[in-house]
């Protein structure tokens, strides 16, 4: 079978679920949403810290919340992997004559549609509830490239572990890893109002660069975070890395798994 059409065989079947599981996508939009407001409202007074980015918790919050989703939307894919090897289906697809690069670009293609989806309507709510982009059209791409890169690498991480473990044993270590990513990085709080070990940790994780990505275009313009290449480049720079790495690591698995 055609490789390219392999990835779109399996890619539509991947959005296709929206429909036959709304209970499987609704949540996942869910999360990034109660996030956002939850942390927008109970950190409201953050923003008057001194030397704080910018003075709208919601600008602050909203990539958080878009970053959470999309790290969670990527190792969902791994979910969806193991679902489908306890059932069999992954047995026929390895089966087929097609190469195993396609069995995990497919279902990629699929999940950054589903991300693309789930980030533009948190943006629109949280435009709704005051958030306001200081960079334009530009400060909007740099937080969907954000969002794509670090579903990427959710979903590199997720089917590597999937075709691994082959059950549900991975799913802890999922779950546990991305939270433990994203909370010590400057998921909270930015870099300069960090202290102690938690700013040591923060200032070499690589998921600071990728939030400062998706925040560029939400803080003050003389913020040292605002769009610029210095806030950009690192960002860009780890998605780029780290994806490579974990979808190595989901080729290598399921090369594994077929032996």
């Amino acid at each position: 079978m055609n490789t390219q059409r392999t990835v779109g065989i399996l890619a539509k079947r991947s959005i296709r679920n929206i429909r036959r599981l709304p209970s499987a996508f609704f949540p996942a939009l869910a999360m990034p949403i109660f996030n956002m407001i939850v942390f927008a409202g109970t950190f409201f007074a953050v923003t008057k810290i001194p030397g704080f980015p910018t003075d709208r918790s919601i600008n602050w919050y909203m990539p958080l919340g878009i970053m959470m989703g999309a790290a969670f939307g990527g190792v969902g894919l791994g979910f969806t992997a193991i679902r489908d090897i306890e059932t069999g289906f992954y047995d026929r697809l390895r089966m087929t004559p097609t190469s195993r690069t396609s069995l995990v670009i497919g279902p990629l293609v699929g999940t950054l549609t589903r991300i693309v989806m789930m980030t533009t309507i948190v943006i629109v709510l949280g435009i709704a509830l005051g958030a306001r982009f200081t960079g334009g059209v530009l400060g909007v791409l740099c937080l969907y490239a954000a969002a794509l890169g670090l579903s990427t690498i959710g979903a590199g991480w997720g089917l590597g572990l999937a075709f691994r473990f082959k059950d549900m044993r991975g799913a802890a270590i999922m779950q546990l890893s991305i939270f433990l990513v994203m909370f010590l990085s400057s998921a909270q709080v930015p870099l300069n109002v960090m202290s102690g070990w938690l700013h040591t940790v923060a200032r070499f994780n690589p998921a600071t660069n990728i939030l400062r990505l998706s925040r560029v275009g939400l803080v003050n313009e003389s913020s040292p975070d605002h769009l610029a290449w210095n806030s950009v480049w690192g960002g860009l720079l780890a998605i780029a890395l780290i994806s490579a790495l974990t979808l190595g690591f989901a080729v290598r698995s399921l090369q594994k798994l077929s032996d």
